[in-house]
């Protein structure tokens, strides 16, 4: 495996390259079934996400030889000998907090299966000691070192925090020796490698239309990246899922924020990919347009934030509401003192039901505090202590339990040049990796990426007609996630008809009508008509992100689910599409 281009030098055929894993906990299964699927020259596997980071800190404060992904090392048992077979190279963020330690593990891994295997890393993202309290602090690093590494040989390159698409992109900058003012083929492979980085979700996984589809066990997406940056993704053959243009605008408009995905490398445009379909689950990405990276690099940091403890209270059958003001009432004196009470009553409760518990309402108490005694065990079985004597039918979903630890994150930025960003490579050199210099952008001057016929006004208009009160879903799919404490929609439909009257029509103060948690909050809107699609980040709706918990969905993945069923007047013409159709 070892030695340059996979396909020998001076190739420019396309570069094949597939995902493994989109998140720390993905289908074990899939590196063997990438592996054996059908050809590849690269596997990637995205392990690291904002919750990742605080496991694998609290990982490391109790065995500091840990703090990587222990998952991959057991996926390595018999990938690293299909890989060597086959010609792959291997590229994963595995290494978390300790990609040394990884490499170091994988090389033991391999000696002691015989396999003549060269492993480098990528290192220099970790920058504690960072500030007082922080647990992790890890700069967001490019696709460059991953290169380097690449360029000398390496059989499987692992790295700390880099950003999820630089696996692709690092990948398709060796394959085709690609210079770092190469912006517009970087920015196609960045837009190819944030399709990729979370697995089955670009192959029907979280879909919105899944019902059109069979997704009971989708295959893992791939990549065919031409030398000009376009791409064809797909998945091997005979796997399960879909590949449409449909679950790949979904993907691309998952936690994404403005027009411009900034990079480390460089900045893609995403208002100006273009999506064609390329035959059976095969869709053409094209037209993207590159700019410069910014001088600065994202830095995601986290904290022990306190501690938290929650019950779960069930109240069935009438008078749901007066139940739900006893149990607070009663409460109320034994809450005092605690830094944050949130009370929640979610009415699952059926009229007349035919079983108990459709009969049921649930009330979630959840208590936050610096002081694990004022939310420990006293507190919860305070709560417990209710049992005889509060409201009929008196129960809980679990027992009194201790206080748990939660986390906290937040992202700032550091100048890229301040980061060392090192390439070590398979026999040991530490090459440091230069930052890109930050040079103005030059899009405006080669046009906007618009699409005739959309937009607002003009051509896009959709005819007057009659409207039928209807779920957003019947038109639109959506798709949604977290940043931190900030959530995104993207929201989008599959005919120009309706990409007009979304357009005019799904405002900022009618997104805050029909999500009505976001209505204090700010809210921006982002138009993307080559994907005829809207993204909305609203700021603020996590609180201190998925690690605290602050939220009945921390991570905002059924935000989009829940617009799609809010009401709204909808021109009955755009209603006719056949039942479990979509984009």
């Amino acid at each position: 495996m070892s030695g340059g281009r996979g396909a020998g030098a001076g190739t420019r055929r396309p570069l094949r390259i597939g995902n493994a894993s989109g998140f720390y906990g993905d289908r074990f299964s899939a590196f063997e079934e990438m592996l054996t699927g059908g050809p590849l020259d690269v596997l990637t596997g995205d392990y690291l996400a904002e919750l990742t980071m605080l496991i694998l800190g609290r990982d490391r404060l109790k065995t500091p030889d840990l703090g990587y992904a222990k998952t991959f090392l057991r996926q390595l048992e018999e990938g690293l000998g299909l890989a060597r077979e086959r010609g792959v190279r291997i590229v994963a963020n595995a290494g978390g907090l300790n990609p040394a330690g990884l490499a170091d593990a994988i090389r033991l891994l391999a000696a002691k299966a015989g396999l003549p295997v060269s492993v480098a890393h990528v290192e220099g993202d970790d920058l504690m000691p960072f500030a007082e309290g922080a647990l992790t602090a890890n700069a967001y690093l490019g696709g460059a070192g991953i290169t380097a590494c690449l360029r000398a040989g390496a059989d499987v390159v692992v790295t700390g925090r880099v950003t999820d698409a630089a696996l692709v992109s690092g990948s398709a900058a060796w394959w085709f020796d690609w210079a770092p003012d190469d912006h517009d083929k970087l920015a196609g492979a960045v837009v190819a490698g944030h399709v990729l980085e979370c697995g089955t979700q670009a192959t029907g996984g979280n879909y919105a239309f899944f019902t059109a589809h069979d997704v009971r066990r989708p295959g893992f997406p791939l990549a065919e990246i031409a030398e000009d940056g376009s791409s064809v993704i797909t998945k091997h053959p005979g796997t399960g899922g879909v590949v449409t243009t449909g679950t790949v605008t979904a993907q691309l408009l998952y936690e994404t924020q403005g027009v411009r995905y900034l990079g480390p490398d460089v900045t893609a445009r995403l208002d100006t990919v273009r999506l064609s379909e390329d035959g059976p689950d095969r869709v053409r990405v094209s037209g993207v347009l590159g700019e410069p990276p910014p001088p600065t690099l994202k830095v995601g940091v986290t904290r022990i934030g306190g501690w938290r403890n929650e019950v779960v209270f069930v109240l069935t059958g009438l008078d749901i509401e007066a139940k739900s003001a006893l149990v607070r009432t009663q409460l109320s004196e034994a809450l005092e003192g605690v830094a944050t009470a949130d009370w929640t009553l979610a009415r699952t409760d059926h009229e007349d039901a035919g079983t108990q518990e459709t009969a049921s309402a649930l009330l979630r108490l959840v208590v936050r505090d610096p002081s694990p005694e004022r939310v420990g065990r006293a507190l919860t079985s305070t709560a417990i202590e209710l049992a005889l004597g509060s409201y009929p039918g008196f129960h809980v979903t679990t027992p009194p339990g201790p206080a748990q630890p939660y986390g906290v994150f937040t992202s700032t930025s550091a100048p890229a040049d301040s980061v060392p960003h090192v390439a070590v490579l398979p026999d040991g050199t530490r090459l440091p990796v230069p930052a890109v210099p930050p040079a103005p952008p030059a899009f405006e001057e080669r046009g906007p990426g618009r699409s005739p016929g959309s937009g607002r006004g003009g051509v896009g208009e959709s005819p007057a007609g009659p409207t039928t009160r209807a779920p957003l879903g019947a038109v639109a799919g959506a798709r949604s996630g977290d940043k931190g404490g900030d959530a995104n929609i993207g929201v989008w439909v599959d005919t120009e008809a309706a990409w007009a009257w979304l357009d005019r029509t799904l405002t900022v103060e009618l997104l805050k009508e029909l999500l009505p948690e976001a209505r204090a909050l700010p809210v921006a809107r982002h138009t993307l008509p080559n994907l005829r699609a809207l993204n909305f980040t609203i700021t603020g709706i996590l609180g201190a992100g998925v690690a605290s918990a602050h939220r009945f969905d921390p991570q905002a993945k059924a935000l989009g689910e829940w617009l799609r069923a809010r009401h709204l007047d909808i021109p009955t013409h755009l209603l006719s599409a056949p039942e479990g159709t979509g984009p």
